[in-house]
């Protein structure tokens, strides 16, 4: 079946429960219903109304831990992407994975997943309108058009199903206005950023109304690739959302279709040497964000976009039906040069192909003492990816090609249901039942020059040394509950447990040959290399009690929440240097290595400490957000069967992220200005599970000022925002294969140099956090 007929199947298939149920609808969305005071830039967070448990609820009262920011409230922060989230959510790291603009690595409270081939999960689900997005490739997210972002921290295995065993990320666009709109945005600044964002939206008689946004979002480079002449960090990209939304005038039957598209065509991200090039000497440069990176092929592009149906029918009073059909997809062409210099060393030219069907049946209850959801889940998934490795071997041209497809099947079925006991103690119950198909191509061979995919014809260099076909099969039950009580309308106390799984499959970078042979008289069998490349889904339980209150006439909001979980069959993903037929290559290595517990807590708070000093409607405030967690590895068992856990450290988790936020708004000439600075801190960050000399992060502190005037009613305002004012350099990935100790500190030779373990030139190169960037903002809406 083609792709644009699976589109239109899942669609039918929404539009067949429309039919069915055509005669009550739903209620308002949360977001539409919720004030015109909630969406300021000092809203009452316990006013905030969100989806989290997939209905509406003021944030208040939802008994979990989520962050919650508005439209007003990213304009305020000057936010671009999903990564701008990171700042305002404890425990939470949202990164661009490396080499591109558009890879999100994403983890919270310890769990996550950087890696982005096919058959390794992304462990934090990213929703795009309640649409899952299977793969991380095209998930940083730019922000327009959106009504609000939350991140719900911890398990989400019973509502969001699989693979957001540490969490989730909801990116919710705006709705369609009842009368016509035209609205401009735009920035201009530092290294030429320029950005326009235009949306206009109109009713088509009296039940529809269309809507349409396009945004061009451009940067010049933070650096420069010193070999090639071309800007490093730069940004290039296109995007698109349109939107047909149709209601019943007496609102109770709704239907919402929304396409998208992105086009990334910035260019790759190339890493900063850490130190000289030990086969060229190519130098370490002054600059980090520049590079003497030499692969260019093939040029850095990404496009990625999909379509989407929601349909809400009310059948009753008490009873809601929906519909939430979608296909995306996604393409990916990056040259990744991990020495950065411009030796053909350790090149690797890459793609990454992408789609998606999903099919969601939901049926919500509500009523005076029981609320809850039973829901259906489908999503059938095909990730492909093909790679080269070029290395500076004895044979010129030398490519250690890898290439794979990946099959996702998963069908599941949940509930989650609570109950008011009394007024002030409710009980929630809830579970979700998966079936979990993955089948993988794993195919690995020696060439001389680059493969087809990449325009080459090469020449091989003996017989593949991995073509793996394999079926895997998992299915896990994951339950919740909550018992939650509230003493008055101001606070909530809750306890929780919830569990949470990610993926098995297997290692789509993992070498045959390098198999254990179970019987020496039989020789490595296809169950020997199936048992290798193989993994197990890894599993957390987690515990979790917390308090929300507001004192002081809501002039004082908190949220406080303390969690444990215990983390097992922890997939371990990693990759080095090996031999295939005594020529080095490069191979997989993926086990379920480890068993780990994690702890921590969590504050964010909002507080009035002013008003009305300098007039009606002026105010002074303060936002805070407080992370600590403590993760320990209490099994980890290395390639030699030795169990390492004493020197093993949870990745892309400092054990400390602080955020604070004090503002003013003050009326000025008929309209409001907002100002506010903001100081945040990350702890030590290790990039993998082993520590690193060269690409760990010591604990750093960024400073944010943002100032804005909004007048006309709101219809206009302008800004000018400051971000990492201080212009701190600090280090958010990288890529290293240098000979270490288990504890990962190197070897050194005894002239006091490195030894690579994959390449000549030895392999240590950092990515960078944005450097200081000032611009200005405005926007216009008639």
């Amino acid at each position: 079946m083609s792709r644009l007929n699976c589109a239109r199947s899942i669609l039918f298939a929404g539009a067949a429960l429309a039919a069915i149920t055509a005669a009550p609808a739903m209620a308002q969305d949360a977001a539409s219903a919720a004030p015109e005071a909630q969406d300021s830039a000092l809203a009452d967070s316990g006013e905030i109304v969100v989806t989290a448990r997939r209905r509406e609820e003021k944030l208040l009262d939802v008994p979990t831990a989520v962050t919650a920011l508005t439209s007003a409230q990213l304009n305020q922060a000057g936010a671009v992407d999903l990564t701008d989230l990171q700042i305002a959510s404890p425990n939470t790291t949202l990164k661009d994975a490396r080499g591109t603009n558009s890879t999100l690595a994403a983890f919270i409270r310890g769990v996550g997943q950087q890696d982005p081939v096919p058959g390794f999960e992304a462990g934090i689900g990213i929703y795009l309108d309640d649409v899952y997005l299977n793969r991380p490739q095209a998930a940083v997210l730019d922000i327009y058009d959106v009504e609000r972002i939350e991140v719900l921290r911890g398990p989400q295995g019973t509502l969001y199903g699989r693979n957001t065993i540490g969490g989730a990320v909801k990116y919710v666009t705006k709705k369609l206005e009842d009368r016509p709109t035209l609205s401009v945005r735009g920035n201009y600044g530092s290294y030429n950023q320029a950005d326009v964002i235009v949306s206009a939206s109109t009713p088509i008689g009296s039940m529809l109304k269309f809507g349409i946004s396009g945004a061009r979002l451009t940067r010049d480079g933070f650096g420069e690739n010193k070999n090639l002449g071309i800007e490093n960090y730069n940004k290039n990209v296109w995007a698109g959302r349109a939107t047909l939304e149709f209601e019943t005038p007496d609102e109770k039957m709704s239907v919402r279709i929304t396409g998208d598209y992105t086009h990334d065509k910035s260019n790759a991200r190339n890493g900063h040497r850490l130190f000289p090039g030990l086969l060229t000497g190519s130098p370490v440069l002054s600059n980090v964000f520049d590079t003497n990176a030499g692969l260019n092929s093939p040029k850095n592009n990404v496009e990625a976009g999909g379509i989407s149906m929601t349909i809400n029918a009310d059948v009753s009073e008490h009873i809601t039906l929906r519909s939430i059909s979608a296909y995306r997809e996604d393409t990916s062409y990056t040259p990744i040069d991990f020495d950065s210099t411009p030796s053909v060393d350790v090149d690797v030219p890459a793609y990454y192909k992408n789609n998606q069907t999903s099919q969601e049946f939901q049926a919500l209850v509500h009523g005076s003492k029981l609320n809850g959801i039973l829901g259906y889940y489908y999503l059938g998934a095909k990730a492909t990816t093909g790679f080269g490795v070029l290395l500076s071997t004895t044979l010129a041209g030398f490519n250690a090609y890898t290439a794979g497809d990946v099959r996702t099947e998963t069908h599941s079925i949940y509930g989650d249901f609570t109950y008011d006991i009394t007024p002030a103690l409710s009980l929630t119950l809830g579970g979700r039942y998966t079936w979990d198909q993955r089948k993988s191509y794993v195919f690995k061979a020696s060439y001389l020059g680059l493969t087809p995919d990449f325009g080459g014809t090469p020449i091989p260099v003996g017989a593949p040394s991995t073509d793996f076909r394999g079926t895997a099969n998992f299915k896990r039950f994951t339950p919740r509950a909550t018992l939650s009580f509230k003493p008055s309308a101001d606070h909530m106390v809750y306890a929780s447990y919830s569990e949470g799984f990610k993926g098995g499959g297997f290692d789509p970078r993992g070498s045959g040959t390098s198999a254990p042979i179970s019987n020496p008289a039989a020789g490595r069998t296809y169950q020997d290399i199936y048992n290798y490349l193989s993994f197990d889904p890894e599993t957390v339980k987690s515990y979790e009690i917390g308090w929300k209150g507001a004192a002081f006439d809501r002039r004082l909001n908190w949220s406080l929440a303390g969690f444990y979980s215990d983390y097992s069959n922890v997939q371990i993903p990693g990759s080095v240097g090996c031999l295939i037929n005594n020529v080095q290559s490069f191979c997989g290595i993926t086990t379920n290595a480890a068993k780990a517990d994690i702890k921590g807590v969590e504050l964010e708070t909002n507080a009035v400490l002013a008003r009305g000093f300098a007039g009606p409607g002026s105010s002074f405030f303060f936002n805070g957000a407080v992370g600590y967690i403590d993760a320990k590895y209490k099994r980890f068992i290395g390639p030699t069967g030795v169990d390492v856990s004493a020197v093993r450290v949870f990745q892309n988790t400092p054990d400390w992220t602080l955020a604070g936020t004090l503002g003013a708004s003050l009326p000025v000439a008929g309209g409001d200005l907002n100002a506010t600075t903001t100081v945040s801190y990350r702890g030590l960050t290790h990039q993998f599970e082993t520590a690193s000399p060269f690409l760990d992060q010591p604990g750093y502190t960024l400073l944010d000022a943002h100032l804005v005037y909004t007048f006309g009613d709101g219809r206009y305002s302008i800004g000018i925002h400051g971000k990492n004012l201080t212009d701190v350099r600090y280090k958010t990935a990288g890529y290293q294969y240098i000979n270490s100790r288990i504890d990962g500190t190197p070897i050194l030779t005894p002239a006091g140099g490195y030894t690579p373990t994959l390449g000549k030139e030895g392999v240590a190169t950092a990515f960078y956090g944005n450097p200081r960037q000032i611009f200005g903002s405005f926007s216009l809406k008639f």
